[in-house]
Parts: structure tokens; sequence; C-alpha cells
């Protein structure tokens, strides 16, 4: 299977005066390719270690599980972001439905940027390719979870047109639960 191409950065994104970044590529990651499972594997292990992600690396177990369980689902949608042929961010997104619009949704589970690569773009061009593929599929909207104290990601959202979800006034926004098990 040839790897899917969902967006390009046509222009390059300066990150100092001197210096501009090379072209940022968002693909689809194919998880039957070993390729494509190592970057997402390493992604996602180097999201789990930021003080933003779980604070610690993913545990062996987890690791072994990922894919295969990324695979079994049937709405997983993951989105790379290249540069230089190197994955530096990531979208790993789900397909919901909204009952209340009768239409499905995208929901990012996790998107992260490799520090090193934060503040030149790459999550800006992973959210514009989350939307295209949205608006291409028909969606009512993109949903996405972010911890209160994740500062730089909140403005990479508002910037992005993210806000907190309402649907009534008087109901008031909508908060996000768990419950471990």
């Amino acid at each position: 299977m040839s790897t899917t191409r969902i967006h390009r950065d046509s222009e390059t994104v300066p990150q100092k005066r001197e210096q501009l970044m090379e072209p940022i590529d968002i693909i689809e990651a194919d998880l039957n390719r070993d390729d494509h499972q190592r970057r997402v594997l390493a992604l996602i292990d180097a999201y789990a270690a930021d003080p933003m992600g779980n604070g610690q690396p993913l545990p062996a177990a987890v690791k072994k599980r990922l894919i295969p369980g990324l695979q079994k689902h049937p709405t997983t949608l993951v989105l790379l972001a290249v540069v230089n042929a190197e994955a530096v961010g990531i979208a790993v997104c789900f397909i919901g439905f909204s009952t209340f619009a009768a239409r499905p949704l995208i929901n990012i589970h996790d998107l992260a940027v490799l520090p090193g690569m934060r503040g030149r773009g790459v999550g800006r061009q992973l959210l514009a390719a989350v939307e295209s593929v949205a608006r291409e599929m028909g969606c009512c909207k993109v949903t996405l979870e972010v911890l209160e104290n994740n500062h730089r990601a909140l403005e990479v959202y508002a910037a992005a047109g993210f806000a907190r979800a309402t649907y009534t006034e008087a109901a008031g926004g909508a908060l996000f639960f768990a419950k471990k098990l």
C-alpha cells in the first residue's frame, strides 16, 4: 500500500531569523508497514515520557499491545508529520459519531510533537490535516482533550479555532471525566 499524503506545508516556517525549516509532510500512517509502526511507537513513547503526557515512557507491555490494538480498532486514523524523512509529530485520532448532528466526528486522542521540533508549525499542520480529513468525511466537528496546565498546547488549539465545548449557555461548558479500570 502506498503512503497517502494528507497535507504538505508549501511554505517554510521561520524558526529563527536566519534559519528556515524544511517543508512538513503530513501522511496517513499505514499501520501494516514496519517503518510506520516504529515511527508511531517512537512518537507515542516520547509523548508518554513528556511532562504533559504521562511523565514516563510507555511500559514494555503497552508498547507490545499498541500497534495491534490500533490495527484492531475500526475507527483508527493516525497522521504523521514528517520533516526530511523523519517523523517529528503525530495525531492519533478515532472517528466517532455525534447523535445531536447525526454525522461523524473525529476525536484527536493524542497530538504530539517532538520537543526539538516544537514552535515550528508542526502541530498547526497536524491540526489542519485532521480538519481537512474531517471535512472530506462530512464530519460535524473535531474534538480533543488537553490538560489544563498545558499552556503551549492551549495556545496552539485556540489559534486553530478550538474552544471549550458548549451546547447551551445554561448548561455551561463540557468537562472531561475518566474512571480508571
